[in-house]
């Protein structure tokens, strides 16, 4: 994996913390199992999972970890550095709001589902920045989800997993995500894109270019999707496709779109669903040939719809994202995720990547006063590869 690098370095202390030998952090008893589950950066594809739509996505070398045990006494404790503890010994989970809601929830479903968990140990360790929109939350699950099947033999395949822990955060938690996160905490692979068709539920990784680095920045204004801004936006997008009588904005052409004559705002939210899904298609063959610069202009194409016609965009946002298409060696920029705050992310050019990140957020803080956080990175392994989990009859290596 590569290691993470930070400008500046406000989450240094977190990458130390992850580097301290076992003996010396603070764990709690029995602590015997592990699991590690990454965070995802959205490279193209901006909400069109909940669209049946097409998504590329990268899985990260950052990522939760967590170790813990099932127990048979019922008893329930859940730690995070930096967070209040959860503790409770009842029978019935229910959310609290909290981030312990995350893996209550893969608990919940699991139990649902017919295993037998009466109780669960673990203590959690991220080092994700948090609201950045690199889905911090799906690797808790997914971390969850894991150390679950080690601990109590539960025999999953990889997209069961993947199920399982979208099922935890529409049911449970209570956010009306699609699989897109999950996916990517699980399947992905070292210097690859992950491509997952939402409607079918298949998945593949497509190479990326070589000599070409990922820079995502945190703008410093944190961003949470369980506002009102991507509901409102779910349901126009929902609206859009009923008007124009198909199943999902999937099956809609810029075309069908401009005859249909919908309301400005209706209109243009199907306007970007439907072009990040021809960006996502155009996407595949430029990464094949290994052509940065080409899929740069469709991330940067892709920013614009988000800025215009999607309007989750914010102007920190907008302001990294300029930033970083005029310094060079950068092949283009998009904000990534759900928008309305969070991150952006880049593709450029390796040999200078570490300090094209830099001129990016000296020029960002000199404009709006914010520290931006700068992570240059490849695509990472998924926790599939990153646990050594099987696919045979079990889900799991013995």
């Amino acid at each position: 994996m590569i290691s993470p690098t930070f400008h500046p370095t406000s989450e240094t202390a977190l990458i130390k913390l992850a580097k301290t030998p076992r003996s010396v952090l603070c764990y709690l008893s029995a602590m015997d199992i592990s699991a590690f589950a990454p965070g995802r950066v959205e490279l193209l594809g901006n909400h069109t999972d909940y669209n049946e739509g097409v998504v590329l996505s990268a899985a990260l070398d950052l990522g939760i970890s967590v170790e813990g045990s099932v127990n048979q006494g019922g008893l329930i404790r859940l730690e995070s550095e930096g967070m209040t503890s959860f503790e409770s010994g009842g029978t019935e989970l229910a959310a609290t709001g909290g981030w312990s809601d995350y893996p209550l929830g893969v608990l919940h479903v699991l139990r649902h589902a017919g295993y037998s968990l009466p109780g669960l140990e673990a203590r959690y360790h991220s080092t994700l920045p948090l609201g950045a929109g690199l889905s911090s939350s799906a690797a808790m699950e997914v971390a969850t989800g894991v150390l679950l099947m080690k601990s109590a033999q539960i025999p999953l395949q990889p997209m069961e997993l993947a199920k399982l822990c979208r099922r935890a955060e529409n049911e449970f938690v209570g956010v009306n995500c699609g699989l897109l996160d999950q996916v990517s905490s699980i399947f992905g692979e070292s210097g690859h894109a992950i491509y997952l068709d939402c409607r079918a539920e298949s998945v593949e990784t497509v190479p990326c270019p070589p000599g070409a680095s990922l820079i995502i920045v945190n703008s410093g204004v944190k961003h949470a999707l369980t506002g009102g801004e991507y509901n409102e936006r779910r349901t126009m997008c929902f609206d859009a496709a009923r008007r124009m009588e198909v199943p999902a904005l999937r099956d809609a052409t810029m075309d069908m779109l401009n005859a249909a004559g919908l309301p400005d705002v209706v209109r243009r939210r199907a306007a970007h669903v439907i072009g990040e899904n021809d960006r996502v298609l155009q996407a595949l063959g430029i990464l094949r040939a290994g052509d940065a610069t080409g899929f740069g202009k469709l991330m940067t194409q892709s920013h614009e719809s988000s800025r215009q016609n999607f309007e989750n965009s914010t102007p920190e946002l907008d302001t990294l994202v300029e930033i970083a298409t005029s310094v060079p060696g950068v092949f283009g920029a998009r904000l990534t995720g759900g928008g309305f705050g969070g991150a952006i992310v880049a593709m450029a050019d390796s040999s200078t990547a570490e300090e094209s990140s830099r001129q990016i957020t000296t020029r960002y803080k000199a404009l709006t006063g914010h520290d931006g956080a700068a992570l240059v990175c490849q695509p990472g392994a998924g926790a599939w590869a990153a646990n050594k989990l099987g696919t045979g009859k079990k889900g799991m290596t013995e």
